[in-house]
């Protein structure tokens, strides 16, 4: 938010409320409580101990569970793997000056993919700001970039508001986190207390539309019986919304083939016939293919992200566009739309299938069949490939392998070729996928699943991650052992950092600067078992399948260092620059039909003539 919204004073839950003598800290424990925070990720420190001695007794009374990280950045993605897979407001706690600036990385990472989180942190007392104290730091001034709002806390009498707001705008509109931040003398400073109802916030000047414009929704409707290659791009607005149920009746109304974005991933079910898989720079080529061909996209709850949209003037470039999205600032930032409908997600599909029930014109079953059998055609032709290779592990069998044993698990990942190859062959449901999308933090995906885990003790939670990635927090490992937390991570480990790796091979002539991790890599299943964790070393494919077994049957948290073949690349890949119609690395092609091909007048490679673009150079049939 950019602007300060004008409280209304929230009633109290009491016709007459009780007013007792208590703290600033005690307001803060108290007003968690009733906002019903079960669980809070943290990290002590001289400027918060105020409020943790209130914490104290609050664990004390088995209203709240404090899980103490080892570092800070592990609570702010433990808060943002919590409120993934629950849709519930995430919170976490750090002390001043670098206990708070521990928590921006995991901040950024919040507001880049829309996730509510509350975050608190201790400050100096207040005669104290401003004097370079010692572990002051302005983390107000620091996080105003990457919040979606933010409040220093500087009277007790506050506080009960300021958290009732902070979880409405956390949760509200497009969600974000929000930052309170808490000198030490306001949690230490008695004061006559009144409770805040949770439910009767109310701010001036922040009001996110709900209802899409009817108007607006017609025309959609129109262009939707128009358009003979329509396609439904669904981004993680659509998760966020809980649109699952509703994407799903839209696509099959008008048999419209769905892509999801990164974040996107389990709004529309992958194993649908409907499905054509994750689009963009690693998509597949099927669904890139798809977007660069389309007459009509529908844009749900995405942002036209540049990782999705390659050159983002020949990003359906042939198409007319419908963007829904609750966020005003996203509509026609990218991608100018012909019919623009600001509202939430789920809301406005629910209005637009109604109208489409009340209009009863059922569209033609052959308006879209030669669309999807074309679609159906390059499934074929460029399936994601899984190799196999002699005496050597590929990651995609690893993947693979994963995805059959635990069909239903909730994934975490951290950022890399790992994350790519997760996405590409994992088919999860809703909430159930939960990676870095926008920001793409390394070392996310354990403490993330370690968040997933203490929400949802009795579902399978996987980390995902990459031999570099895993050591940006593994001492989390401490936390998982402290608390028991069953999360299980698998390392696909090739000893470099792979996507950095495949980059340099790619674009800048095989020049491996910085990117090997070989020299210096820890033991992964010692070092587990020095933590109290248990260890695995998978290094053949005979091995694979039990070890994910005898993982998946452990009561507690495991890690599993599995050795793959170290010069894998990540293909499909669209170049930085290009359309997404021009991927490297594409399969030959495997269908045993014939094939109509054109030749590309501007490098004379042959193309299937169901194409509109070369792969090879990029130019138009």
């Amino acid at each position: 938010m950019t602007s300060t919204p004008v409280r209304v004073q929230p009633t109290t839950p009491e016709s007459h409320p009780v007013i007792q003598r208590a703290t600033g800290a005690f307001a803060l424990i108290d007003s968690l409580k009733r906002h019903e925070v079960k669980h809070i990720f943290g990290y002590p420190g001289g400027a918060i101990l105020p409020i943790y001695d209130e914490l104290y007794r609050a664990e004390a009374a088995g209203d709240v569970q404090h899980i103490l990280v080892r570092h800070e950045q592990g609570a702010a993605h433990a808060a943002d793997g919590y409120a993934r897979a629950t849709g519930k407001v995430g919170v976490c706690f750090g002390t001043s000056g670098p206990g708070a600036t521990n928590l921006v990385t995991g901040i950024a990472t919040a507001q880049m993919d829309s996730i509510p989180m509350v975050v608190i942190t201790g400050q100096v007392a207040r005669a104290a700001i401003g004097s370079d104290a010692f572990q002051e730091t302005d983390i107000f001034g620091i996080t105003l970039p990457i919040v979606k709002h933010s409040y220093v806390a500087r009277d007790p009498n506050q506080i009960a508001d300021i958290v009732a707001e902070a979880f409405y705008i956390a949760r509200t509109g497009r969600p974000g986190p929000v930052l309170i931040d808490v000198p030490k003398d306001v949690g230490l400073e008695a004061f006559d207390y009144v409770p805040v109802n949770p439910h009767s916030v109310k701010l001036r000047g922040y009001k996110p539309t709900v209802k899409g414009n009817p108007r607006q929704i017609n025309h959609a409707i129109n262009l939707m019986r128009q358009a003979e290659r329509p396609l439904m791009y669904v981004g993680g607005g659509a998760i966020t919304a809980g649109a699952h149920n509703e994407v799903r009746q839209l696509a099959e109304y008008f048999q419209i083939p769905v892509t999801t974005t990164l974040m996107g991933k389990g709004a529309f079910d992958e194993h649908h016939p409907l499905a054509v898989g994750m689009l963009g720079m690693h998509g597949t080529a099927y669904a890139n293919f798809a977007v660069s061909e389309c007459d009509l996209l529908i844009a749900i709850g995405a942002r036209f992200d540049d990782r999705v949209t390659g050159k983002l003037d020949e990003f359906a470039s042939r198409a007319k566009v419908i963007h829904i999205d609750i966020d005003p600032a996203e509509v026609g930032k990218n991608r100018v739309p012909n019919v623009p409908i600001v509202g939430d997600v789920r809301q406005v599909l629910m209005d637009l299938l109604r109208r489409l029930q009340e209009q009863s014109q059922p569209p033609s079953p052959q308006q879209t069949r030669t669309w999807c059998d074309r679609i159906n055609r390059w499934r074929q032709d460029y399936p994601l490939l899984v190799p196999s290779y002699e005496g050597m592990l590929s990651p995609q069998e690893v993947i693979v392998e994963l995805g059959r044993q635990a069909p239903q698990a909730f994934y975490t990942t951290d950022v890399g070729q790992h994350q790519m190859w997760a996405a590409q062959f994992l088919k999860n449901g809703p909430r159930r996928w939960i990676s870095s999308a926008g920001l793409g933090t390394m070392g996310y995906g354990m403490p993330a699943a370690m968040g997933v885990k203490v929400a949802l003790p009795h579902e399978e939670v996987i980390c995902i991650s990459g031999d570099a990635s895993f050591q940006m927090n593994i001492q989390e490992l401490g936390t998982l052992a402290q608390y028991g937390i069953a999360a299980k991570t698998v390392i696909i480990n090739n000893g470099w950092q792979g996507m950095v790796r495949q980059w340099q091979q790619t674009f800048f002539e095989e020049r491996y600067s910085s990117s090997n991790m070989e020299v210096g890599m820890p033991d992964f299943e010692l070092l587990s078992q020095a933590y109290g964790v248990k260890g695995m070393l998978v290094t053949s494919r005979d091995q694979l399948s039990a070890a994910i077994d005898e993982m998946l049957a452990t009561q507690g948290p495991v890690v599993m260092d599995v050795r793959v073949r170290k010069d894998e690349n990540c293909y499909p890949m669209v170049a930085p620059g290009k359309s997404n119609a021009q991927m490297l690395g594409l399969p030959e092609v495997t269908s045993q039909r014939p094939i109509e091909t054109l030749q590309c007048s501007t490098c004379g490679t042959e193309n299937p003539s169901s194409h509109s673009f070369c792969p090879a150079c990029g130019a138009k049939l």
